[in-house]
């Protein structure tokens, strides 16, 4: 009994959407094919008037300017980070020069070596300042939702409180994403500046 209601309202949705479908062609265009109604409408679009930068057409050799007011993200501390970040790029120690003395490319590897740790260093420690913040989260978790009654007295004050704790949690993971992301990208830097693997890891 209740399969032949559901093959009947299911027959019923079928043949109302299949009208409203030809109403639409119909309205569309009483006298003219759904494919050919189509392709005309394409044919009139009018052809966009910025240029669009896709994969294809980025210059690859040449910069892209940005002409026009600042955005209203960048704010000055921005800008002195970014800044900031350019001198730090630009601290870093120098390649491997060819007929460079034995001497010179072991202080060479060693300001690599150096960098390397104290960047790995920075890494572990993010990563176990997320890992603790995880556990204290989970402790206090289990603790709220262990006692029913607490939950009901202090739920106002758990979700500012649970909140904050997963917006800290959030920052520390982006934090630690963001020093994972250095370290490889000082370690390539390493790669390129001809440091053998043995120092690099």
């Amino acid at each position: 009994m209740k399969s032949i209601t559901l093959i009947r309202i299911a027959a019923v949705v079928l043949v109302s959407m299949m009208a409203s479908f030809a109403g639409a062609q119909s309205a569309a265009a009483p006298d003219q094919p759904l494919g050919d109604y189509a392709r005309a409408v394409r044919k009139d679009k009018k052809p966009a008037t910025a240029k669009q930068f896709d994969n294809d057409n980025l210059p690859l050799q040449d910069k892209l300017s940005v002409v026009g007011t600042q955005a209203a993200g960048n704010t000055p501390d921005q800008a002195q980070n970014a800044a900031a970040g350019d001198a730090k790029a630009d601290d870093k120690p120098a390649g491997i020069k060819p007929g460079e003395s034995q001497e010179d490319r072991q202080k060479t590897y060693d300001e690599w070596k150096d960098r390397l740790t104290a960047q790995k260093d920075k890494f572990d420690l993010l990563s176990r300042e997320l890992d603790v913040a995880q556990r204290e989260y989970q402790l206090r978790a289990a603790a709220m939702y262990a006692d029913a009654g607490n939950r009901l007295r202090n739920s106002g004050s758990w979700d500012k409180e649970d909140t904050d704790y997963k917006k800290k949690i959030d920052e520390k993971k982006k934090a630690v994403d963001d020093a994972k992301q250095e370290m490889e990208n000082m370690q390539e830097d390493a790669r390129k500046a001809g440091v053998p693997t043995s120092v690099r890891e």
